[in-house]
């Protein structure tokens, strides 16, 4: 299998503080806006995210987790059953604006699976949704991210995935081809 970084450590970074100053510039002090990462991986986006951004500002922001794993649409045509991961959300989103967060929209499934978990904690007055990767040839609806870190042009054989330091010991984003 051939593997390209397509973000190495340093541009990591820079995406992630370019995208967190556009957050800023759009919401402001975050008073009425929360922050919601996707399960498994968008969390880790999230954490980052908010660090920066609670450093800029010094103030906490409202932050949450959304498993997902029960409103997928593939839930039940896996051989091997899904594990859930957790939600952590003690808060209502009624009437506040919600940026909906993940590492890489592919096909928008995980997402259109996000928004319906999401309305269990109310109607939100608008829902952003931010990428660090977006993948925007393969679609299956249409769902398109508001903020994006990278747009990578892939064809379905191949994987992208977004690495980090606390888990696979380095932040980058590889592409990963199968070898003819």
């Amino acid at each position: 299998m051939d593997k390209r970084t397509i973000l190495n450590s340093r541009h990591f970074e820079i995406t992630l503080r370019r995208l967190a100053s556009q957050l800023k510039e759009n919401h402001g002090n975050f008073e009425n806006t929360v922050l919601i990462g996707l399960q498994p991986r968008g969390i880790h986006v999230l954490a980052r995210l908010r660090s920066i951004l609670e450093e800029d500002l010094g103030t906490e922001i409202k932050c949450g987790q959304l498993d997902i794993t029960f409103y997928r649409d593939d839930f039940r045509r896996r051989e091997q059953p899904i594990i859930p991961s957790v939600t952590n959300i003690d808060f209502m989103i009624e009437n506040l604006n919600v940026v909906l967060i993940d590492d890489v929209l592919f096909s928008g499934r995980t997402i259109r699976a996000g928004l319906d978990a999401l309305l269990a904690f109310g109607r939100p007055n608008r829902v952003e949704l931010l990428t660090l990767i977006d993948r925007r040839f393969e679609r299956h609806l249409p769902i398109q991210p508001d903020y994006s870190g990278r747009t990578v042009d892939t064809l379905s054989s191949q994987r992208v995935s977004v690495e980090w330091v606390e888990i696979e010991g380095e932040d980058k984003v590889v592409l990963y081809t199968e070898s003819k």
